[in-house]
């Protein structure tokens, strides 16, 4: 039986309660499963929480919460999803990359001096895997260069450092609850809004750069154009199946996190001897099991390790093409600096099956495969790849 790369869990009140969405009539934003959502994130966050249709469309209300425009620039790492450059790119700023960490695939903080210039204002930086980027070092930088920090974190929800949520670290953050994640509502997104002076503008652009939330909070006796701003609601139907995801995220995460750890216990014998890497979580970050890669020695053997599981019925797959290295990445974006790290990691990076529906048959399979296949084909991974 094939073994599928990802597949969400359902709890089982998903159905349930996009009945009562639908009997009830309130099928568009801002409805009473949105209020709930509402009100379960702003307990974990501890912040203002807006529900958007994606964190694609969180990542833009941020660009426009921040005044980004036309000569600004926003430090940010290339190794990300398209979106988190589009929503710069949206408001005519320029995206400028900086290399990544090797170990922890983010944002390397040690290189925001070299891409900071007068027109810098604001960093992005990548929750890469739900792994914390070093957010004490890059909100220092920031708060000495007068830098507003957007975090994208779109894999981390229930991730932290040091004991805070990923998301509330910087003045504002974006979550994702695409049907890839790890708690879904097919599509779906929210807003972390970590800075009480963007809260009502926030409300504005996600009503169509209108005051349409106070006048349903009956603070106005009418409501009218006064911002930019686009239709960034979801549906009441999308919060019905958040609701229950909401709820059964702990068991849901918990199950991840004992898949990951299974796969990194069972992979050490193969980084012990040279043959690939596992992924490193820094002390102080505690990650949500949303994905498990090896770094390998180099995209040959990485080919050979997708094309073998693949023959074996295993879905496997890489991520990113980087940024930097995209058409609309040279035309839109530019980088500051060596993009070693990143360009190495991209043909070497696989990644693993990992769902909350795999079994330990399946996860024994998986790394038995793994190990098959590169004890017949790879050379050891050299000091400098490692």
């Amino acid at each position: 039986m094939a073994i599928k790369f990802s597949k969400p869990l359902l709890g089982g009140n998903e159905l349930e309660n996009l009945r009562r969405s639908l009997e009830g009539l309130h099928l568009a934003g801002d409805g009473p499963f949105s209020k709930l959502c509402h009100e379960w994130l702003e307990k974990h966050y501890g912040c203002p929480v807006l529900l958007t249709h994606s964190c694609t469309a969180a990542l833009e209300m941020a660009a426009m919460l921040a005044d980004l425009g036309p000569g600004d620039e926003v430090i940010m790492p290339s190794y990300t999803f398209s979106s988190t450059a589009n929503a710069v790119v949206l408001r005519g700023a320029c995206p400028v990359f900086v290399d990544v960490r090797a170990e922890t695939i983010n944002l390397d903080e040690r290189l925001l001096e070299q891409a900071l210039t007068p027109r810098t204002k604001a960093i992005l930086p990548v929750h890469y895997a739900g792994v914390a980027c070093e957010m004490d070092a890059i909100n220092a930088f920031a708060r000495q260069h007068n830098l507003m920090v957007i975090e994208d974190a779109a894999q981390a929800y229930l991730c932290s450092y040091k004991g805070r949520a990923l998301g509330t670290l910087g003045s504002l953050g974006a979550l994702s609850f695409h049907e890839s994640k790890n708690i879904v509502s097919g599509e779906g997104g929210a807003l972390l809004i970590n800075d009480p002076a963007l809260v009502e503008r926030a409300h504005i652009i996600r009503e169509k750069g209108t005051n349409r939330t106070q006048f349903l909070r009956r603070e106005v006796t009418k409501y009218e154009w006064l911002d930019i701003g686009s239709s960034y609601l979801p549906s009441d139907l999308i919060a019905a199946v958040l609701y229950a995801q909401l709820q059964d995220a702990g068991t849901i995460i918990a199950r991840r996190r004992d898949i990951w750890a299974a796969y990194h216990d069972r992979l050490a014998p193969l980084e012990q001897g040279g043959l690939l890497r596992r992924p490193v979580v820094p002390q102080g970050s505690i990650h949500n099991g949303h994905i498990y890669y090896v770094i390998l020695p180099d995209a040959a053997t990485a080919g050979g390790l997708l094309a073998g599981l693949r023959a074996r019925d295993i879905a496997a797959t890489t991520h990113y093409v980087p940024l930097h290295s995209a058409p609309a990445g040279r035309k839109f974006c530019k980088t500051a600096g060596s993009m070693a790290v990143t360009d190495r990691i991209t043909g070497c990076l696989v990644r693993l099956p990992l769902h909350a529906t795999l079994s330990c048959a399946d996860i024994d399979r998986v790394t038995e495969a793994v190990g098959d296949i590169l004890q017949g084909q790879a050379e050891p991974l050299s000091a400098g790849t490692r």
